[in-house]
């Protein structure tokens, strides 16, 4: 009789045990994905990442693409950068994103849509961490990962230098208005499809031969300035170029008097970096960081022991939350439902403990939370958002299985070229960029030399062309050589 209880208690034991610790599910080379049902009761979904595996990474998304405002589901974000390419391995195009698994970054303003905090992706610094504040989960291009402190900008290494003349300026802002106040901002293309709309100042159009990326001085990023453009705004943003936009009694000057066509500019940045008390320097260093979002307040796991905020209302709070940790082996996107009977939602001493003891993580840090907290796998949103649906959101971070870059050789650089219906010339290439114009069937126009000519992105091999005087990208589909066209016609 003892020996029948024994194994009873055992089968319940193991019962038990495997409503919790499913099998992790592998759902692409180096990432895998586990559901953990916990008797508290709450429905913990988490993807993780092997980091030794060399074909994943991760990257940052934007709503809409854009920071200039808008929100946009996990899932829509995940569906937007599917199928494009990034600056993974120091060349753009190199590799093909397959985004795997999505969730949701760092909280935003409601009305605008803005992210808060800064944001890095595919190495641009495409918003600034605010000035002694948080940072975020930190993902470089030498595969380390960490987690973000109090950061500022000093102004000696933030700076625009012009070659031609030896001088150089202070960049005071990234993809942010600039007013009377000797501003120079720098607009990248994660900004909108065009600068905002101006009257005065002076805007430089610079085509870059990498990211504007976190490269302080004597580092930089390089480009060729391709037009200047006096007291107006709205200037299209091409994928691979910035805009250098001053105002006030001497910024707008000084930049006139560096630059002309053709000429080089170097854009150097640096984010110094300090502990959480914002006063004691930290080692860990951003150059090159490749993604970053902010956090939302707590790092409730610090090199193995558990941070639970004791006396803070919003961390002894049972709620939704995503976090990231990661350990020696694995990053992990780990997303907790809440606020319902079924899944109550973890403290941050519950969220601490899940990741130390079910995921043998040793740091972990708290993301937006509530009606926020997604996870998408694969096309599918696993968790149940307590929105009841997916909530809007403005930025969120990505597992990415790199695939082989595919080009085409259907044309060449000043090659004749015709379209075969109404398109439109984009901004980069993929569908994932605004329009600039449009264009008619039987449009003529020249293929532009350009490194990325015949990539495919978004179902498309793409070109750079020129339409009467207008440089952007247009998909092969819809274009034909006019060679071929001669040919054609001659033979009937």
């Amino acid at each position: 009789m003892r020996e029948k209880l024994l194994i009873l208690f055992v089968l319940l034991i193991s019962v038990a045990c495997s409503s919790v610790f499913a099998a992790w599910t592998n759902v692409a080379p180096g990432i895998d994905y586990q559901e953990f049902h916990l008797p508290d009761p709450n429905n913990v979904f988490v993807a993780r990442m092997d980091r030794a595996t060399t074909s994943c990474i991760i990257d940052s998304c934007i709503a809409q693409g854009k920071l200039s405002g808008g929100r946009e589901p996990v899932s829509g974000m995940a569906n937007r950068y599917d199928d494009t390419f990034g600056y993974w391995g120091e060349e753009w195009g190199k590799y093909r994103y397959d985004v795997v698994v999505a969730i949701n970054g760092s909280g935003f303003d409601w009305s605008t849509g803005i992210p808060s905090g800064g944001q890095i992706i595919s190495g641009w610094y495409a918003k600034r961490f605010g000035e002694f504040d948080g940072s975020g989960p930190v993902w470089q291009l030498d595969r380390d990962i960490w987690l973000g402190s109090c950061v500022r900008h000093r102004s000696v290494k933030n700076k625009v230098t012009y070659p031609a003349t030896g001088n150089s300026q202070e960049i005071t802002g990234i993809n942010c208005a600039r007013d009377e106040n000797n501003d120079l901002i720098i607009y990248t293309p994660h900004y909108d499809t065009h600068t905002p709309p101006a009257t005065d100042g002076v805007e430089v159009l610079v085509e870059m031969s990498r990211p504007a990326m976190i490269l302080p001085s004597p580092n930089y990023a390089s480009g060729i300035v391709k037009e200047i453009r006096i007291n107006q705004g709205s200037t299209p943003i091409p994928f691979d170029h910035i805009v250098l936009s001053a105002e006030g009694p001497t910024a707008d000057q000084t930049l006139l008097n560096n630059v002309s066509v053709g000429s080089e500019v170097r854009i150097s940045q640096e984010i110094t970096h300090y502990q959480d008390d914002c006063s004691t320097p930290n080692p860990l260093d951003w150059t090159k960081t490749y993604a970053s979002v902010r956090y939302m307040t707590f790092k409730f796991l610090k090199n193995g022991v558990v941070d639970g905020y004791p006396g803070n209302t919003q961390a002894n709070t049972r709620n939704p939350r995503t976090a990231v940790a990661y350990n020696d082996d694995y990053v992990f996107f780990i997303v907790v439902d809440g606020r319902s009977t079924s899944s109550v939602g973890m403290t941050m001493e519950e969220l601490g403990n899940f990741c130390v003891n079910y995921l043998g993580a040793t740091w972990g840090i708290n993301m937006d939370g509530g009606g926020s907290s997604t996870i998408w796998v694969n096309g599918e949103v696993k968790n149940n958002p307590s929105d009841g649906s997916e909530r809007w959101v403005a930025n969120g971070l990505m597992m990415i299985s790199l695939q082989p870059k595919l080009t085409s050789s259907a044309f060449s650089a000043g090659e004749t070229v015709r379209t075969t219906s109404l398109t439109g010339q984009l901004l980069g290439p993929g569908t994932n960029y605004g329009s600039i114009a449009t264009l008619s069937a039987n449009q003529y126009g020249t293929i532009v030399d350009h490194a990325l000519n015949g990539i495919y992105a978004k179902g498309q091999y793409w070109w750079k062309c020129n339409f009467d005087g207008t440089e952007g990208w247009v998909s092969q589909s819809v274009l034909e050589s006019t060679a071929t066209v001669a040919e054609w016609e001659l033979y009937f």
